[in-house]
């Protein structure tokens, strides 16, 4: 007569059983599995954490922007080649173009970057060398969802008359006015001429590692960029699309940029756009590649687990032969042995991938706490699968050793010392 087979409870416990009677043997077991979940949890947590919070950023200065450049953007940056660098940049021509023929355009702002003037920013007695100097005309403030603190924006009237007159991001504030609460009205030194700051911006909410290109901002208006720097060619658009026009707007500027720009039919374009999804998309081929090197330390983490466990799963066979033989004599069945050497695999591994989740997810809280701008987030598809690849490993690398017990002579292991 056959005894029972054993319900999965009844397995598990006696996994368990096995386990707790070798804790240290059990734990360098599963060291492999914890460290192989553990990476990739903890990678998956920061980047989730990363994306999210660039999504967040992009949509802060709007979701219906395109951004024109005359230079590639992205990963491939570093990338160009020489015929690219001879690029013309663009022009003012081209935003008053796009402005006046592209019907699903709503706004367009100019960007000149002011690389070739002194930005160090002088106020009684004190300077401030990180300023990111930038000529922008006055659109700028609608494309881009510009709050300020204090004051007022750049104007059509301070960009025709080429005023001096500057606003300010919040990390310069605090710098140079730190006791001082009405900034607005100062006048400051650039270059050796007196500008008047005008605004103060807020800071945005959203950052990336707790800064903002607008933290450091020394925005004056495009004309007057021009007048100090006539050789500063560097323009960038953005420009705003009509709500639930994106798609139109972007297909609107590339045939008039085309156009402006002497492209023909059959020639790439010299230019590049950018949007909010365009960006996004370009992060995660960058996280990608993270990714895939996080899945490589993960996937020799449990390798290395796995054949520990098998290890472990042999000699466990070897050291419970007598036991296999009295299950099998007092009627345990082939399948009854495999189960139950497959059951304490795949428990050894399960709770290997536990503990690696717990404490990738006390890795990503420490980052958190030590780094609060670096943010994390732990994504549930990475804990599941953690945990459904810690018990697949236990299931693939423990089939030979229960095989190899199910397989074994009852009178044999009977008479095993």
């Amino acid at each position: 007569m056959k005894i029972k087979s054993l319900i999965p409870t009844e397995t598990i416990a006696l996994a368990l059983g096995t386990i707790r009677a070798h804790k240290f043997r059990s734990a360098l077991t599963v060291l492999g599995i914890v460290v192989g979940v553990m990476t990739v949890v903890a990678v998956a947590s920061i980047l989730t954490g990363l994306r999210g919070r660039i999504v967040a950023m992009v949509e802060e200065y709007g979701t219906n922007n395109i951004y024109a450049f005359h230079l590639s953007t992205g990963p491939r940056m570093g990338d160009r080649d020489r015929s690219e660098y001879m690029r013309k940049p663009l022009t003012d021509d081209d935003g008053q173009a796009i402005k006046r023929q592209a019907p699903a355009i709503e706004e367009v702002a100019n960007v000149l970057y002011l690389w070739r003037l002194d930005s160090t920013l002088r106020y009684a007695g004190q300077k401030y060398r990180s300023g990111f100097l930038q000529g922008i005309s006055a659109s700028y403030a609608q494309v881009t969802n510009v709050s300020l603190q204090q004051g007022r924006f750049i104007t059509e009237i301070d960009d025709e008359h080429k005023r001096e007159v500057m606003v300010i991001g919040p990390n310069v504030a605090a710098s140079l006015f730190a006791h001082q609460p009405q900034i607005v009205g100062s006048i400051v030194d650039l270059g050796g001429r007196p500008f008047e700051i005008i605004g103060v911006l807020e800071k945005r909410q959203n950052s990336f590692f707790g800064e903002n290109e607008e933290d450091n901002a020394l925005f004056i208006p495009f004309q007057t960029g021009r007048k100090l720097s006539p050789i500063s060619k560097e323009l960038n658009l953005h420009i705003r699309a009509k709500s639930g026009m994106l798609q139109a707007g972007l297909d609107q500027v590339e045939e008039i940029l085309r156009r402006q720009r002497g492209v023909k039919f059959d020639q790439s374009n010299n230019f590049e756009l950018q949007t909010a999804s365009k960006m996004i998309e370009q992060f995660d081929g960058i996280t990608m590649y993270v990714g895939l090197f996080a899945i490589a330390i993960s996937a020799v983490g449990l390798l290395v687990g796995g054949i520990g466990v098998m290890n472990i799963m042999l000699v466990s066979v070897t050291e419970r032969t007598r036991e296999i033989g009295v299950r099998k004599a007092i009627g345990a069945r082939r399948g009854d042995i495999v189960r139950q050497f497959l059951f304490e695999a795949m428990t050894l591994t399960s709770l290997g991938g536990v503990l690696g989740v717990l404490v990738a997810i006390a890795i990503s809280y420490i980052i958190m706490l030590f780094l609060p701008e670096l943010p994390a987030s732990i994504p549930l598809w990475a804990v599941m699968s953690g945990m459904l690849v810690s018990t697949a490993v236990g299931l693939l690398f423990g089939v030979w050793p229960a095989k190899k017990a199910a397989n074994l002579d009852p009178i044999e292991c009977l008479r095993y010392e």
